[in-house]
């Protein structure tokens, strides 16, 4: 700590910048380690995995006794876990039809329309579809809501608790006939399948956040690579191995989102699958916005609610890089505090081999200073029609668990999966759980029997209640 506060004066005495994060020569590249020039004088380390590819094992040929692995979570909605499909049965397709309202007063109100609806894809708990019946969520300013701390998971009172049968949704409130600011239509058709290790046409893409870096996702690159997936994995500017350019426009939010999408461009495949942490989980839905033909499924671990991003002016990291270099011992010690549910010797070794929290002053609060994105609201990620899994640690002190079950209420297809052991760097503390979580969710697809067979008994309801009307007409014309 004394060598990095003298370091810290030399910096203010000198007006010098700290040291800087420069590629490094690859002395394992076996491993797929590559640097690849975004832009001219803009470097950044990608791991590229491309695994030997295995012959395709049909379901005829595979053993009877391999069974797919399974985790029990906090939520569940029949969603990643309960059905499989080979590839010979073909995706599901999913009728996406959503009006969105936005009104001046930042009252947002979700309509989902068309054939097949979001409770009809998501099932109860106990097995069986909701009712067949337009949805209408209204939903007020995130920061408008109530929230006690005697209840952690608060809801609206529009929005019905799964599972409670003496407590019925409250109607939503009345609203009086004004003017909406803005409407979005989706009306879209979705190709929803499984996705094997072995097909060539699938790659995973990891995006890290904040002080991270490629490594923190070590166990997930090496679990996914021996199944036989392709993986990317790239450093941000200033992270890791990657370039650290001195200069604060290089790490705004849209100058990484064009380093990710010349990333992204390069290695995709045509069935994408994104997975991103904490600040990398909104270039994932910027990804998946900007290409859904591209993008399959998204992933978002510990990412927070769905607001626009604006960096706040009362922050220890606004204060010159200097101070912040002087800090770095303290900002490290208090990282591992709140990003780990415990603070033992295997998680001080976790922190150092992920080299997470290991960047330049300068690089941490140009980051912290960049997190602008406008767009990024509540309305964008309402568009969003790609199936989305949202993991959250029980114990992140970084990102509330009302703000991940705001996201969860905002997508269409949302799955989240709370994993009660876990913190901010859920990844990195419970490897196998998440491993199996994300493992599942690549193999989902909805089971679209079970939508087929609701529709039926609904038209066959309706048809029975039109003979009964015509029964009751014609005794009253009797009479």
């Amino acid at each position: 700590m004394l060598t990095s506060i003298t370091e810290g004066i030399l910096c203010c005495l000198t007006g010098k910048a700290a040291s800087l994060v420069l590629p490094l020569e690859s002395s394992e590249p076996s491993n797929g380690f590559e640097f690849v020039e975004v832009k001219p004088g803009r470097v950044l380390r990608v791991r590229h995995i491309v695994p030997e590819r295995q012959p395709v094992v049909t379901e005829d040929q595979a053993p009877s006794s391999k069974k797919k692995a399974r985790v029990d979570s906090s939520e569940d909605h029949g969603g990643p876990g309960d059905t499989v499909k080979s590839p010979s049965e073909g995706g599901s397709s999913v009728h996406c039809k959503r009006k969105i309202t936005v009104y001046r007063n930042g009252q947002l109100v979700i309509e989902n329309l068309g054939d097949v609806l979001h409770s009809e894809i998501l099932q109860c708990r106990d097995g069986d579809l909701e009712p067949c019946s337009t949805v209408e969520v209204e939903l007020a300013d995130y920061k408008e809501m109530a929230s006690s701390p005697a209840d952690p998971n608060p809801t609206h009172p529009s929005v019905a608790a799964a599972g409670d049968d003496d407590q019925k949704p409250a109607p939503p409130p009345r609203r009086r006939r004004r003017k909406p600011k803005r409407t979005v239509l989706i009306n879209s058709q979705r190709e929803i399948s499984s996705c094997k290790g072995t097909h060539r046409d699938v790659a995973l893409f990891f995006v890290h956040g904040v002080g991270g870096s490629l490594d923190i996702w070590g166990s997930q690159l090496d679990f996914f690579s021996r199944l036989g997936y392709e993986v990317i994995a790239p450093d941000l500017a200033g992270h890791g191995a990657s370039k650290a350019p001195q200069i604060a426009a290089a790490y705004t939010f849209y100058a990484l989102a064009e380093d990710l999408r010349a990333i992204f461009k390069r290695y995709a495949r045509k069935r994408n699958i994104l997975i991103g942490h904490s600040y990398g989980v909104s270039f994932c839905t910027f990804l998946a916005h900007e290409y859904p033909d591209l993008v399959h499924k998204v992933v978002m671990v510990n990412g927070g609610g769905p607001t626009a991003l604006e960096p706040s002016l009362c922050s220890i990291f606004q204060l010159p890089s200097c101070v912040l270099h002087c800090l770095s011992p303290c900002l490290a010690w208090s990282f591992l505090k709140a990003g780990f549910a415990r603070q033992g010797a295997k998680e001080k070794q976790l922190l150092k081999q992920g080299n997470a929290f290991n960047v330049s002053p300068f690089v941490l609060r140009a980051m912290m200073s960049g997190q602008y994105w406008p767009e990024g609201d509540e309305v964008y990620h309402a568009e969003l029609t790609v199936p989305i899994l949202l993991v959250h640690g029980m114990c992140d002190k970084f990102v509330p668990m009302d703000e991940d079950q705001r996201m969860a209420e905002i997508l269409l297809f949302a799955f989240l999966k709370v994993i009660e052991e876990g913190s901010h760097m859920v990844m990195m503390e419970c490897p196998d759980t998440v491993n199996t979580l994300l493992h599942e969710f690549f193999l989902w697809e909805p089971d679209m029997s079970k939508i087929e067979s609701a529709k039926c008994d609904s038209e066959t309801k309706a048809t029975v209640n039109d003979i009964v009307q015509t029964l009751r007409v014609n005794k009253a014309v009797e009479k």
